[in-house]
């Protein structure tokens, strides 16, 4: 959620807390559906520095598109940047994620991913989803850019959607269609938690 606030954290505190303030991240939305109960008392005990609302799916999972929507119907906030939990995010992502963040407001289009390109994939597996064209985004029959797990996105975008199991890929096509679906290309390694093998991996390097 697009809202800012003013560094007001001492040296003494976690530096996970100080990283939000440092970042200007005063408000964040979070999606749960399995062990969401541990989730909301792991932050409960942190005590972070800023708003932090959980949304649950409740008794079904909503799948990316139904949970985004479950998610921002809970603010009055227009837009949104969302984080995939399966992605080990970095520092370095930020250069990527606040040039993107311009291009969304000065462009003022509805709908920008991060995507990185499938040679910078730990996991060798993972094969491209997209191209990119001046920032536009194609699927053609060889594609080379994976999307990372992080995206900028405008409310209005679901206004003909309701609350239930869809996936985000559902807008996403529509928007491809009309050549209205935006990119920005990270260059920082993409390391994605693909399954329990992927994870010892990454713990060894």
């Amino acid at each position: 959620v697009y809202k800012r606030q003013e560094d007001n954290l001492s040296n003494k505190d976690d530096p996970s807390k100080y990283w939000f303030t440092r970042n200007k991240i005063d408000k964040i939305l979070i999606n749960t559906f399995y062990l969401s109960e541990k989730i909301e008392q792991f932050l409960n005990n942190k005590k972070f520095n800023l708003e932090i609302k959980i949304i649950n799916d409740g008794s079904n999972i909503l799948n990316t598109g139904g949970g985004i929507l479950n998610m921002i119907n809970s603010s009055n906030e227009t837009d949104f940047i969302t984080f995939n939990p399966d992605t080990v995010w970095n520092e370095n992502y930020k250069k990527y994620i606040e040039d993107m963040e311009k291009f969304y407001f000065l462009n003022k289009v509805k709908n920008i991913l991060l995507l990185a390109n499938e040679n910078l994939s730990f996991d060798k597996n993972l094969k491209g989803d997209f191209n990119l064209k001046k920032n536009i985004i194609k699927k053609d029959e060889l594609n080379h850019l994976i999307y990372t797990g992080c995206q900028i996105l405008n409310k209005s975008l679901f206004d003909s959607y309701e609350v239930g199991n869809f996936s985000i890929s559902n807008i996403w096509n529509k928007l491809i269609d009309k050549d209205d679906l935006y990119g920005f290309e990270s260059f920082e390694d993409f390391r994605h938690l693909t399954d329990l093998n992927i994870y010892k991996k990454l713990l060894k390097n």
